[in-house]
């Protein structure tokens, strides 16, 4: 498994980072607050990785800090969140917000995210 990747941004386009790793670039789905704090085109850059594999794909999950990765973890932990919705969580919420939400029970908050309705919301609440 892929756990970190250092190397040079290349590029970023709607939720992918690529990162080229000594000639090779990663295609790295990421949340709005890892694409933010990545730097531009040409920056050195080192991310955590969550590797996914599937019968039909490998996909890289990348995650600047260990704190969003463990939030990925959590959140995709729950029955039926996805990893693509686990990241859209992570991006519609800031970090701090997403704990007090689920501890409040506002499951409100989660809503924002891009396809987490109330049924997956309130089920996020729940469960965590």
């Amino acid at each position: 498994m892929i756990a970190k990747l250092s190397g040079i941004l290349d590029s970023v386009s709607q939720g992918v980072l690529i990162l080229d790793v000594n000639g090779v670039g990663y295609e790295v789905h990421a949340s709005a607050r890892t694409i933010g704090r990545a730097g531009q085109h040409g920056d050195t850059l080192s991310l955590l990785i969550d590797t996914h594999v599937r019968e039909d794909a490998l996909t890289l999950f990348g995650f600047i800090d260990a704190l969003e990765q463990q939030w990925f973890r959590l959140l995709y932990s729950v029955q039926g969140v996805g990893p693509k919705a686990a990241l859209a969580i992570l991006s519609a919420c800031p970090l701090e917000r997403i704990g007090f939400a689920i501890a409040s029970g506002d499951a409100t908050a989660l809503r924002q995210a891009e396809g987490v309705g109330p049924k997956l919301a309130t089920r996020i609440v729940t469960e965590l």
